[in-house]
């Protein structure tokens, strides 16, 4: 029996054919006009042709693959995990785990604000009421520890006016489980009664708060954005099948993900946030491959090709640059796995899934719903030229003057980076008059010190002489910003014996110790990290382990920006190689990389500008913060950068078809960028579109990363890629497709590989 003709002259490494079949196009380069379908063998060809015959098939098949994807995808969320600020395997996670091991407690993380309605909290009134509540509170599930004003009678717990005090809670268990406790607990212990006022706040209810409002947020942005993006694309086709058919592709990705994602939250920890990742990426990287597809498909019918082939071309053309930039957009997001968060490693399960469906949805799912309806979506090509075309033409006439102009704009827009200040997250994430956030506001004007965010010092064996403990809890009571410490032997400030400790569980069983830190107002409003910095720098009797809240954001922004280089050099480095493979060329991946880089930069500025220093923060609506917490950013980069040279792929691909067609370097640039400029546009404005309906939204990082990728979107699809990319590309002329003679021997033996050896001509602008 012969074997069937889609195995037929497949190399014995598969390795190695797929490497040749799409990697390198399966280009028969026997002369310029040679046709990039010729193999017979082609990967995306033979995906094509099947599109083609089976389309009935396939489009039944992803119709119930969709439903069964919604159907599955839809329990996600609830088996998605909440996250904290804390870094595994770090000082602070091991002294949370030997406090409640071995000292049964940990750190406060809900806290009840108790106003006396008759002025005094001290009154028999007021005490009476307020430990009933503590009662109650010491009930609910959850709940381990409970210290209150009334029976630790520490002055950190008393407003300076007498008016108020606090009641300390702390939840065990994983942040999903404490969270979901607090969506009953909170409303039920918020109250008004004769006697008191009881408000709800501390770290767990605003982590809380943020996730619902977070929630609020995406479902409001995507009930704005699909139906914009819809529009917007009836807008760009002209044809509302064509709409209707991206778009589908689109959602496909989106289900697709939260399926995934759904499947993988079965073994690991995945984070409830990345799922709101996938719906923009997926409808936004959905639009992208749909947008560029469908364009091949109208070109080659208008170049005269018969619907069955105008797909197959298309699938086998425009499918190649689809799977390129689709890795690189995975590999942007894979480098989050560096990071010991599953916050963030769960954005890159999401990128990978999005990449996955996302391609396969534009080069399986369109080409058979072209082959069936691709009468209704065809259109009158581009005109011979156009806005981009035209301002291209004329940057590359005077590249000096245009390069300079727009690069001076650039660095302008960019120069806030140079400010940029690393801090770590608090109420101010939330928008004004939420219920935690005010809580925390009213602590931090009418306290004296911030209990509920103790720095925790926990000895790791026991001391023989209790003199040692008393001078070590003194010597920390004198560090600038430590309100009080909590022996023992008792309450410590500035050095000196000050009363009875205003904590329970100071001593494990095994005679070991811990201290708990109280930090003033200001410190927690300040550089939390030098302080906790001092207390891990003072001299102790003994080795200790430094938690708590403020341990535990200090060492999670500590390990984020020492994996942040590891991060940043497998994104360029990978990005780069995969660049290098489509392109054959060493100057153009370095030029990609330092103009993406320069999008990236006018995006950090933007942070900086706005979201740090404050300006537009009333139009925006959000409190500044002078600084910026650093995993939005760190997630923003891997995003950002991903979808840059999405749209770099999409504009080289381009050019180095012409190129290889004519070899005129500038004849190239100009033709790609008038047929693939307007694409690129019409896709990062509908992308942009998707990321700035997240500006609307109450949480601080929700407007970072909506409005700093949709400037960067704009930033790329336009002045970079229209200007600047084709000013550099005029400037190196011929050098742009050089590469080192290794690599070069290694093009010419791929070439004769695939076809006849190319001609000496065609060999040189080939490397």
């Amino acid at each position: 029996m012969s074997p069937h003709p889609w195995v037929e002259g497949i190399p014995a490494s598969a390795f190695q054919w797929i490497f040749q079949r799409t990697v390198s196009g399966g280009h028969d380069r026997g002369g310029h006009g040679s046709d990039p379908l010729r193999k017979a063998h082609h990967m995306l060809t033979r995906l094509g042709r099947l599109a083609v015959r089976r389309s009935r098939a396939v489009l039944i098949g992803a119709l119930l693959v969709f439903l069964g994807l919604a159907a599955y995808g839809a329990g996600a969320q609830g088996d998605l995990d909440l996250a904290r600020w804390s870094a595994p395997g770090t000082e602070s996670v091991r002294a949370g785990d030997v406090l409640r091991e071995e000292f049964g407690t940990g750190n406060p993380n809900l806290a009840l604000l108790v106003t006396a309605r008759d002025g005094d909290v001290d009154s028999a009134r007021t005490r009476g009421a307020a430990r009933a509540l503590v009662q109650e509170v010491a009930k609910a599930p959850l709940v381990t520890d409970v210290t209150s004003y009334w029976d630790a009678r520490s002055p950190a717990l008393r407003a300076t006016d007498g008016r108020r005090a606090l009641v300390l809670v702390r939840l065990e268990g994983g942040a999903t489980e404490a969270r979901e406790q607090l969506a009953t607990l909170s409303p039920r212990l918020a109250r008004t009664t004769p006697e008191l006022t009881v408000q709800v706040g501390g770290q767990e209810e605003i982590s809380r708060q943020v996730g619902e409002q977070a929630r609020t947020d995406f479902l409001r942005a995507e009930l704005f954005a699909l139906p914009a993006v819809v529009l917007l694309l009836i807008l760009v086709y002209r044809r509302t099948t064509a709409a209707l058919l991206t778009v589908g592709v689109g959602l496909l990705s989106a289900l697709g993900t939260l399926a995934g994602l759904r499947a993988i939250a079965q073994f690991t920890e995945v984070s409830t946030f990345a799922a709101n990742l996938a719906l923009v990426l997926g409808l936004g990287l959905g639009v992208d491959y749909s947008l560029f597809m469908i364009s091949r498909y109208r070109e080659e019918r208008a170049a005269g090709h018969a619907q069955p082939d105008a797909v197959v071309r298309a699938t086998a053309v425009a499918g190649r640059t689809v799977m390129f930039s689709g890795v690189t957009v995975a590999v942007s997001l894979c480098a989050l796995l560096v990071f010991p968060f599953f916050f963030l490693s769960s954005f890159a399960y999401a990128g990978v899934l999005v990449v996955l469906t996302a391609v396969t949805g534009a080069a399986v799912l369109l080409p058979a719903a072209l082959a069936r309806w691709g009468h209704r979506v065809e259109r009158p090509t581009a005109p011979a030229s156009g806005f981009w075309h035209r301002t291209a033409i004329a940057a590359m006439r005077r590249p000096l003057l245009a390069g300079a102009g727009v690069l001076t704009v650039l660095l302008l827009a960019a120069s806030p980076l140079l400010g940029l200040r690393f801090g770590l997250p608090d109420e101010r994430t939330l928008p004004e008059g939420t219920s935690s956030r005010t809580t925390s506001e009213i602590v931090h004007e009418e306290f004296p010190a911030e209990p509920t965010d103790m720095i925790q010092v926990v000895l790791t064996k026991p001391l023989t002489n209790p003199a040692d403990t008393r001078a070590y809890a003194a010597e920390l009571s004198r560090i600038p910003g430590v309100f009080q410490v909590d022996a023992p032997s008792g309450a410590y400030r500035d050095g000196k014996r000050a009363g009875e400790p205003g904590q329970d569980r100071l001593t494990a069983p095994d005679g070991r110790v811990r201290l708990a830190l109280v930090p003033t107002q200001g410190a927690m409003y300040g550089d939390v990290p030098a302080l906790v910095d001092r207390v891990r720098d003072t001299p102790a009797p003994a080795d200790v382990l430094v938690g708590g809240y403020p341990g535990e954001t200090t060492d999670f922004r500590s390990t984020l920006l020492d994996r942040l280089p590891l991060a940043a050099a497998l994104v360029l480095g990978a990005t780069y190689l995969i660049l290098f493979l489509m392109t054959g060329s060493v100057l153009l991946s370095v030029k990609a990389t330092v103009l993406n880089l320069l999008s990236l930069s006018v995006m950090f500025g933007c942070l900086v500008w706005v979201f740090q220093d404050g300006n537009l923060s009333g139009v925006l609506g959000f409190t500044p913060t002078g600084s910026i917490e650093p995993s939005i950013p760190v997630l923003m980069f891997c995003v950002a950068y991903g979808l840059s040279m999405d749209y770099e792929v999409f504009l080289l691909s381009r050019v180095k078809e012409e190129y290889d067609r004519t070899g005129d370097t500038e004849r190239a640039v100009g033709e790609g960028i008038r047929r693939s400029a307007p694409l690129i546009t019409a896709a990062a404005g509908i992308l942009a579109v998707s990321f700035l309906s997240y500006a609307t939204g109450g949480v601080v990082f929700l407007k970072e990363l909506g409005i700093g990728t949709a400037l960067t979107i704009l930033v790329d699809a336009t002045l970079i890629r229209v200007v600047l990319l084709p000013v550099t590309m005029r400037l190196a002329g011929r050098a742009n497709w050089w590469a080192p003679k290794a690599l070069r021997r290694f093009r010419i033996r791929e070439a004769a590989e695939l076809g006849p050896e190319p001609e000496p001509e065609l060999r040189r602008e080939y490397v």
